[in-house]
């Protein structure tokens, strides 16, 4: 999925109370050492520009190990920090952290550019390696999904990059539905690449959809 482009960043935004895990995986990403069975899940929050190192290091393995992302060089912590800054402009980008420690996030941005798109909002989720299996991509996107909903937005779309059983199962399991796939769509690693694309409507199909409200006007959002 693109890249969002940087810009200024917006103020902390203090955590939201802990969302429990469920057991549906993401992807990959740097390794780390899981936590015990008995630690707390994870929690929830809306990141910050201060996150954009952990972030990196989540994003990292997807660039240079793998075709998950189409992206062919791995950004520093100051370009992810100005992504995270400048999505927050407008949708979301939260983080899970477990024992204090970001081990995934997700965020959506602008499916389009075109107005018509106004309402239509493109996600991502990357969940550290080791964490796999732990519900954090479940608890992220569902945190993500209620935020578009409160926002305004009708449709939630994603691409994955194929083969990826784990998130099709995880989009699957959110009631995304699956569109089709765009064959060989993107030349990485040596070969050629296909995307399938999910769509999950956020609401009944209204006539005239009133403006999006900026994620940071919320009114019941931390």
């Amino acid at each position: 999925m693109p890249p969002v482009s940087p810009s200024s960043p917006v103020p902390p935004v203090p955590p939201v109370p802990p969302v429990q895990p469920s057991s549906s995986p993401s992807s990959p990403s740097s390794p780390s050492s899981p936590s015990s069975p008995s630690s707390p899940g994870p929690v929830v929050r809306l990141a910050t520009p201060a996150d954009g190192r952990a972030c990196a290091a989540v994003y990292r393995p997807y660039v240079e190990g793998a075709v998950v992302s189409f992206e062919l060089v791995a950004p520093s912590s100051d370009e992810m920090a100005a992504r995270i800054a400048r999505t927050l402009e407008r949708t979301p980008w939260l983080v899970a952290e477990v024992d204090g420690v970001v081990r995934g996030y997700a965020y959506a941005g602008r499916h389009r550019e075109r107005p018509a798109y106004d309402w239509t909002a493109e996600t991502t989720v990357y969940v550290d390696e080791a964490f796999l299996g732990r519900g954090l991509g479940r608890a992220l996107m569902s945190a993500l999904l209620d935020r578009l909903r409160r926002q305004g937005f009708h449709l939630a779309v994603a691409g994955i990059t194929l083969p990826n059983p784990g998130s099709v199962g995880l989009h699957a399991a959110l009631g995304f539905r699956r569109v089709g796939e765009f064959e060989a769509i993107g030349w990485k690693n040596g070969g050629w690449h296909g995307v399938d694309w999910y769509a999950l409507e956020l609401g009944p199909r209204s006539e005239a959809p009133s403006p999006i409200v900026p994620v940071g006007e919320l009114r019941d959002d931390p």
